[in-house]
């Protein structure tokens, strides 16, 4: 019997858990098709179109979402391509000091982050001369977020066999064929679990786009639903709401591709 009342204690709880945390999606969900959306979940009657339409009246709405995109595949493309070639040689060539190395590469990526690092941020991509720029933004996160991508690419790398590597090189593969042809299709969950996790960290970053990019033309949407306020800090919940489900959207289904490509059942850097 105290088992059956463990189990029903848990899935209540469990259950209030997941409504607590449901509640924002359910407003993102009626919000942007409510007339005169409020803080509460509550069904719009009945439900218009009139809260887009307002949101497309705003020329930077669709162009902040461009903004976003082209900053996200800049990112994700500097990312996989550094950070991918690096692990593979962290994991395969041992020399005095790795491990603490690598520890220490994660553990400065984790400290000095958003507000602790953007003063020398700035400074190095004012001395670069790259500040409203798309290029500096792009290096500026793909900078942060390296240290923790070669960490976790390092770990999917050191599941594969040598074997797999000697065995092409018998056969006469180059050291950047088996790399390309053996090694990159094997650790490929490992890049899409990356790529997501770049993704998602670039599409919501605020900060150093509002610091580094001074014309309103080049903000991308994480900076634009900023001027959703008004001057007294009163939220405009018509047009941030319709913004939000929009600006939800590529996430959902890069998340949704990736699942039904991968399922996110990762062990090591092979699928199973």
């Amino acid at each position: 019997m105290k088992p059956f009342v463990h189990r029903v204690l848990f899935a209540g709880f469990a259950s209030l858990v997941g409504a607590f945390f449901a509640l924002p999606l359910v407003w993102l969900l009626f919000a942007p098709f409510d007339e005169s959306p409020s803080l509460s979940a509550a069904v719009p009657r009945p439900p218009t179109l009139a809260n887009f339409s307002d949101l497309f009246d705003n020329p930077q709405v669709l162009r902040s979402l461009g903004n976003s995109l082209l900053l996200v595949g800049g990112v994700v493309g500097l990312v996989l391509l550094v950070g991918a070639p690096a692990a593979y040689v962290l994991s395969r060539i041992h020399f005095p000091g790795r491990n603490l190395f690598l520890y220490m590469l994660l553990l400065l990526s984790s400290v000095i982050t958003g507000a602790a690092a953007i003063v020398p941020l700035y400074l190095l991509i004012f001395g670069l001369n790259l500040i409203d720029s798309f290029s500096g933004v792009t290096l500026a996160l793909a900078g942060g977020m390296l240290p923790a991508s070669i960490f976790i690419l390092k770990d999917f790398t050191d599941s594969i066999p040598r074997s797999y590597e000697e065995s092409a090189r018998v056969f006469g593969a180059s050291t950047f064929q088996a790399l390309r042809d053996v090694v990159f299709p094997v650790v490929r969950p490992g890049l899409a679990v990356i790529a997501v996790w770049t993704a998602v960290q670039v599409w919501g970053n605020f900060l150093l786009p509002f610091i580094l990019l001074r014309t309103p033309s080049k903000s991308p949407a994480a900076v634009l639903m900023y001027s959703f306020y008004t001057e007294g800090g009163q939220p405009n919940l018509r047009l941030i709401s319709a913004f939000s489900m929009l600006y939800t959207i590529p996430i959902l289904v890069l998340y949704i591709f990736v699942n039904r490509r991968y399922g996110f059942r990762f062990h090591g850097g092979i699928k199973r």
